[in-house]
């Protein structure tokens, strides 16, 4: 988006346009990325499945069925490991895992947002004074010379 462009001179300043842009916008969070019913579903699921007391839940179910294996033989308690207990146990807690790392991200996002738009107010401000400085430097220029063509 182009800013638009003012008479050299004329004392207006335009602020860049994001300014008013990022002002809209909300900070784009996880919990703000699900659409739809089907995405409202999977968060609602995933925000069950994803806690410490359903690995627990999970390792107790687990367990029922670990003597069955044991008595099965070795191929019988691998399986067990690999497809029971592995799977239903380590999945929540590595959910659990995500769902901590996603909120730290968030933070990290949302503080990177929030120093983003003080950065772009400060350059703001200081073209704001860049371009005071430029008008007050024109008439220091313009006094000047008309002291130096009365002197003359």
């Amino acid at each position: 988006m182009a800013e638009p462009q003012a008479p050299k001179g004329s004392g207006i300043h335009f602020p860049h346009p994001q300014l008013a842009l990022r002002k809209q916008q909300d900070v784009p969070t996880i919990a703000k990325e699900h659409t739809g019913f089907n995405g409202w579903i999977a968060v609602k699921i995933t925000n069950i499945v994803a806690t410490m007391w359903c690995a627990y839940a999970f390792a107790i179910l687990a367990f029922i069925s670990l003597p069955d294996a044991m008595k099965a033989g070795t191929a019988a308690l691998i399986a067990w490991i690999a497809q029971t207990f592995l799977q239903l146990v380590l999945l929540s807690i590595i959910m659990v895992g995500q769902k901590v790392a996603a909120a730290a991200s968030d933070k990290q996002a949302l503080q990177t947002y929030k120093d983003a738009e003080a950065l772009l107010e400060i350059s703001n401000d200081v073209h704001k004074l860049l371009k005071l400085n430029n008008d007050l430097t024109q008439e220091i220029h313009n006094v000047l010379g008309k002291v130096t063509l009365k002197e003359a």
